[in-house]
């Protein structure tokens, strides 16, 4: 595969859709955003696993260490209940936290819902791998990597995804590039790569 293409670890987390007792809709909000967010080239790799924090962290690890996907975005397990151990596992596994990520979910999630401040999600790095751990609901993962927009369309609070691709830079990644009506990309002009 190229270096140029991005590899993508998405993983839901939950008890009773990975038990079949209800459809899984993680999976289908995180992939169909990229897709209408994305405009440089991506792969999935997707993994649909229950609320044990042996199996995220070691789906984290196989994502990271083996698919060698360079960023990985995991929906769900991120609240006060005793199954949610998104977060534990996500430390667990990290070489270096990224708190700036956890702080502008809770920022941008706060001006939707007051319930905001009881969400723990966490971003670290993993070798060259960006792990963020989203919500679970399809609404919340779009709104916390969009961000805040007033009714004219202005970006009011930034969306975590805008600081992603020059996070992937710095890591080592590939040039992630996306459609700036979704979300505009920030790089330093010392990181922006000639257009054309």
């Amino acid at each position: 595969m190229s270096e140029d293409v991005l590899k993508l670890g998405l993983v839901s987390v939950s008890d009773r859709a990975s038990g079949g007792v209800y459809e899984d809709k993680g999976l289908p909000a995180l992939r169909e955003w990229m897709g209408h967010a994305l405009t440089s080239p991506w792969v999935p790799v997707e993994r649909l696993i229950p609320d044990d924090q042996a199996a995220i962290e070691q789906t984290l690890i196989e994502l990271c260490d083996v698919q060698g996907c360079q960023l990985v975005l995991t929906s769900g397990g991120t609240g006060p209940a005793p199954r949610d151990l998104t977060p534990e596992a996500t430390m667990a596994v990290a070489d270096r936290l990224m708190p700036g990520f956890g702080e502008q979910m809770r920022q941008v999630s706060l001006h939707f819902v007051p319930t905001a401040i009881l969400s723990r999600q966490v971003g670290a790095i993993r070798g060259r791998s960006l792990i963020l751990n989203l919500p679970g609901q399809p609404k919340s993962i779009k709104e916390t990597l969009e961000g805040v927009r007033s009714e004219q369309g202005e970006v009011l609070v930034p969306g975590i995804f805008a600081a992603v691709p020059y996070c992937i830079d710095l890591i080592g990644g590939p040039y992630i590039e996306t459609d700036e009506a979704v979300i505009k990309v920030f790089r330093p002009k010392s990181a922006l790569r000639n257009k054309g």
